[in-house]
């Protein structure tokens, strides 16, 4: 199945307030019962275990309201971990109105080298053409001290063929546009591997998760 990019409407806000609204708690809940959420808190209990640390500094761009860093950190305070949270996003409508958070551009972002221990994002990386994805991970790299994490979907006939006959249970249809978009746009394990394995001073780690979601680890040189 070959890649093929169609624009999706949430990206842009093509849509009533109303409709906007009902897309952003159809994409929090994709993310809680479909793979989402427990595909980042494994990165990150593998980032917390790896640094041997209990406090971690994250950025989660493209973050929208944050409903996958906010679960994460819930589910990781239980076990001892605090997790520091701060959103980027591009579109301030997007955002939650409660935790930290800053409108900006992923690919050129506003923070010092270092100021975070990892920088991670959530259906994000699809939406970028490859030197986009290798321009966004130098970014992070740069921003991050540990390492950047992309939680994303695997494209599939299967996993599209799964998403139009989900798409009943959208509330919005901008996600009912948006859904299958997003799985003809997102790349296979394979390309996203291509792109990433000339990172210099860095280590990629893909492992797959449940519904075709990939976690990809981009580690620092510090973290081999």
């Amino acid at each position: 199945m070959r890649r093929k990019v169609i624009a999706e409407l949430l990206d842009d806000d093509l849509g009533t307030p109303a409709e906007i609204s009902s897309s952003l708690a159809d994409l929090r809940g994709i993310n809680e019962r479909f793979g989402g959420t427990s595909t980042t808190l494994h990165m990150l209990e593998r980032l917390a275990a790896k640094c041997g640390r209990h406090e971690l500094a994250l950025l989660e761009v493209a973050a929208g309201a944050g409903d996958v860093p906010l679960a994460a950190k819930r589910r990781l305070a239980a076990k001892g971990v605090e997790l520091r949270v701060v959103l980027l996003d591009r579109m301030a409508s997007h955002l939650n109105g409660q935790t930290a958070a800053v409108c900006g551009d992923a690919l050129q972002l506003p923070f010092s080298d270092g100021a975070f221990d990892a920088v991670s994002c959530c259906l994000f990386a699809h939406h970028l053409e490859p030197h986009e994805v290798r321009q966004f991970v130098r970014e992070a790299l740069r921003v991050a001290r540990r390492a950047v994490l992309i939680n994303d979907l695997i494209r599939s006939r299967l996993h599209l063929w799964l998403v139009y006959a989900s798409l009943p249970l959208f509330r919005s249809r901008l996600t009912r546009h948006d859904a299958p978009a997003s799985v003809q746009r997102a790349y296979t394990i394979q390309e996203m591997r291509s792109m990433l394995q000339d990172r210099p001073g860095a280590r990629v780690e893909i492992s797959r998760h449940f519904l075709y979601r990939m976690g990809v680890a981009v580690w620092k040189g510090n973290e081999q």
